[in-house]
């Protein structure tokens, strides 16, 4: 059956277009319970393997203890999402029209479902009642679209219910019933002789599962917050007014950015054109409005006698403080300022975007006995405290748990949130790691079997026509050097004296990008992963631990593909020729940095691998001391290194890594090989190479580092990068040996961020603190995705391998160079 709609466009050009749509509808759709007779037919045709309902649904509601379905609204859906997650809650019909306004107004949910409904054991069935010929219903005239969807889910649940009556399969009788929380939706459907009830109604009705009631979402009514006591806050604009504001510039968007150190202070930070941004302070409780920690906001700038300067006072949010007490600390916080150094202030009007996520934290107890209203304490200080339901507090007391914000009444000192789930006993190695994974947002689940699908398959061997798709290096002496334990060895060395008495130095870097093809789910996986993760006692992949330990890694005495990068070079490190290709390459030694000083060291070794190591090493100390000489900075910090128990993998000591000249070496070829790539890629595709840039910041950022070194009549130059290199290096003061390193590390904080950039988008190319004219990230593709995608996207083509490039990826691309 085919319906359409004909509508007329006016086009720019004045002209009138005639556009049709049309509308499939079928009479073939299965409602998904595999007994039904009426649909018996139908269902042969249906794939095998598709989720469906349970054929005999238990139900343990008081309210309804005869065998139903639920049919959950769109608004149950977006808010209620926790709750359909249960195991428990099982046997649940989600609507093609329920799916698709979900997908329109929250992604994150959209896949939260997905993965629900593709679940077997939780038996959600897709009915697809638009495009069923008996439940599809057009929109009346003078209809809003909301008021159509609703209306739609109501056919949806008289069919269902109809449907199921004239299947004479057994005496089962099964109800579908209405789960909404759309008051006027519920009582529209009770006058169509629907079962419906709220989902609060309906999960506290669970008998055998109390504990859901915690994880449901606490949704307020703005009616009853403004009946019901004092409005502490002011009212969020709507967006239509936040947009005419900030189209007249009585307005100005950012992103909120919290106080670590002061609940009662925060910054706005507006991202102005041409890359100038700036700050807008916001103190005191009722000019925050609000707003949450990376939240976007339309922001007031306040009359300019009215601007402050940043708070000195260190307040953290103790949970008990009354309004008067709130009052005093405002004040004493406003007596700390000085007028000498204020900055623009201004207020939040309106909330553009929530950034609201899952927060990891603990509960703290309310003092009145038997209450279920209890203070949730996020982990980050920048998140405020959150007011969750609980009949767990005696249980949850000492646990780390998450919680979810589900909204903040203007009458209300904190927002509203629910329990999601625990994560252990507070302290422990196990619960602590957990939380520092989620608060930053690291994806640490096992790879799923999806991906681990497309691995190759073991024993992995080398092909005659690999082969002859690659050059073959296996006769040089190449090695590797590492930090002690490492498995993921991304890139290995050599160097070799010509008989025209130059010397030969190759680069050469894991080729992953031929076990990871464009546009599958292991790629999609490294791409939503990222970089590999290091923590004091284990690693967290990008890859699968096959490819990052094994089939990738550049491990001695086995043959491996690699991107190889060969110079031609004199012995005063000036380069005559550069070579790209791929090449299979068999290591001769997996050395340490330790291991490789020591060979360099010891005079009576004179194997292959150690001759090479040492030109290597002369080669580098020219190659950096040309970088110095053109301003690079130094300005590493030093890093630490844990010792780890080997019974039972605690923590138990640290200690400052003491670097040695291979740790300079390998840095100065890697460095090296990057930039040659960067001029290969840029030769090659000028308008579309990945490039990475480090601005250079601007005089303002350094008055902390110039205070810093005046106080121990120090002058620091900042006129240029090798002006500020030279100051940093005279930067000594006898009887203070840390004073320089400090300085370097105060520097970095005032360095720009480096970004990633296509080459068509730009014209500055130059690295600040390398001194480089062009750069770009190459030489480690088994732990960072960005560096793969050099490999993928640009010496495959260079290196003669045509490899298919979905338009995604492209995308892709050119999000991760912004």
């Amino acid at each position: 059956m085919l319906k359409s709609k004909v509508f007329v466009k006016k086009t720019r050009s004045g002209g009138v277009l005639k556009i049709v749509r049309e509308h499939y509808l079928r009479d073939d759709i299965v409602c998904g319970w595999q007994p039904c007779e009426e649909c018996e037919a139908l269902a042969q045709d249906q794939a095998p393997d598709r989720a469906h309902l349970n054929d005999e649904p238990l139900s343990s509601s008081e309210l309804c203890p005869q065998p139903h379905f639920v049919l959950p609204d769109t608004n149950v859906v977006l808010h209620q999402i926790d709750i359909l997650e249960d195991p428990a809650i099982q046997n649940v019909i989600i609507l093609q029209t329920v799916l698709q306004e979900v997908r329109h107004r929250s992604a994150p949910v959209y896949k939260r479902i997905k993965d629900v409904i593709h679940n077997p054991d939780k038996h959600f069935y897709t009915f697809t009642n638009e495009h069923h010929k008996d439940t599809y219903i057009e929109q009346e005239q003078g209809e809003g679209a909301n008021d159509r969807n609703d209306r739609a889910i109501r056919v949806a649940v008289k069919w269902y219910n109809e449907h199921l009556k004239k299947s004479q399969n057994s005496d089962v009788h099964i109800q579908v019933i209405l789960m909404t929380n759309d008051r006027k939706n519920k009582e529209r459907a009770v006058e169509d002789g629907l079962t419906a009830f709220t989902c609060d109604e309906y999960i506290k009705s669970l008998a055998g599962n109390p504990e859901l009631i915690d994880r449901l979402a606490c949704i307020s009514d703005a009616t009853k917050e403004i009946e019901s006591s004092k409005l502490i806050f002011t009212e969020h604009l709507a967006l239509s007014k936040i947009q005419q504001g900030l189209k007249s510039n009585s307005y100005l968007q950012g992103t909120f950015r919290a106080n670590r150190d002061n609940y009662l202070e925060a910054t706005v930070w507006v991202h102005g054109e041409e890359g100038k941004s700036k700050e807008i302070l916001i103190q005191g409780l009722k000019h925050l409005n609000r707003a949450v920690h990376e939240d976007t906001v339309a922001v007031e700038l306040l009359p300019k006698e009215m601007w402050i300067a940043p708070s000195a006072v260190v307040l953290q949010d103790e949970g008990q403080v009354e309004e008067d007490g709130e009052d005093e600390q405002e004040r004493l916080m406003k007596n700390a300022t000085t007028k000498n150094f204020s900055k623009p202030t201004g207020r939040v009007v309106g909330i553009i975007k929530r950034n609201w996520r899952p927060f990891c934290g603990m509960i703290s107890k309310s003092l009145i006995k038997e209450s279920t209203r209890h203070l949730f304490t996020p982990a980050d200080r920048r998140i405020p405290r959150i007011r969750i339901e609980t009949r767990q507090a005696e249980t949850l007391e000492k646990q780390r748990i998450i919680v979810v914000i589900d909204g903040w009444p203007r009458n209300s000192r904190y927002p509203n949130g629910h329990f999601v789930r625990s994560l252990g006993i507070a302290g422990s190695k196990e619960t602590e790691t957990e939380v520092l994974l989620l608060e930053h947002d690291v994806p640490h689940l096992p790879f799923s079997q999806a991906v681990l699908s497309f691995l190759p398959k073991m024993p992995w061997e080398i092909t005659e026509q690999d082969l002859k798709e690659r050059l073959d290096l296996r006769h040089l002496h190449i090695c590797s050097v590492d930090p002690p334990g490492c498995t993921d060895i991304d890139d290995a060395l050599h160097c070799r004296e010509l008989e025209n008495g130059n010397l030969e130095v190759g680069v050469h870097i894991a080729d992953v990008s031929h076990f990871i093809r464009p546009g599958n789910a292991l790629d999609q996986e490294s791409a939503n992963r990222g970089t590999t993760v290091y923590l004091c006692d284990k690693r967290i992949d990008m890859v699968p631990e096959l490819l990052s330990s094994n089939l990738c890694s550049l491990r001695s005495n086995v043959d491996r593909f690699a991107f190889s990068c060969i110079w031609e070079m004199t012995h005063n490190a000036e380069i005559l020729r550069t070579t790209f290709t791929k090449s299979v390459i068999d290591s001769k030694a997996s050395l340490t940095y330790v291991e490789a000083q020591m060979r360099i060291d010891d005079e009576n070794m004179i194997d292959e691998v150690t001759k090479g190591l040492r030109r290597l090493n002369k080669l580098a100390k020219i190659l950096k001391k040309q970088r110095i000489d053109k301003g690079a900075l130094t300005l590493s910090s030093p890093e630490v290194r844990f010792h780890i128990d080997s019974e039972t993998h605690d923590p138990i000591d640290l200690q400052t890594k003491e670097l040695k000249e291979t740790n300079s070496m390998v840095e100065e070829f890697m460095l090296l090989a990057n930039i040659s790539v960067a001029q290969k890629i840029y030769e090659e595709f000028s308008e579309c190479a990945l490039l990475r840039k480090h601005p250079a910041p601007p005089p303002s950022n350094y008055d902390i580092l110039v205070k810093a070194a005046s106080s121990k009549n120090l002058i620091i130059q900042t006129d240029s990068a090798k002006a500020l290199a030279q100051s940093l290096d005279q930067a000594e003061v006898p009887g203070s040996p840390y004073l320089n390193t400090l300085l370097r590390i105060l520097t970095t904080r005032c360095m720009m961020q480096a970004v990633y950039f296509c080459s068509g988008m730009d014209t500055d190319f130059h690295h600040f603190g390398l001194a480089s004219p062009i750069y770009t990230h190459f030489t480690s593709p088994i732990r960072r995705y960005t560096f793969f995608i050099k490999h993928l996207f640009n010496l495959q083509y260079s290196s003669k391998i045509n490899y298919h490039v979905p338009h995604e990826k492209t995308a892709l691309m050119k999000t991760v160079s912004l």
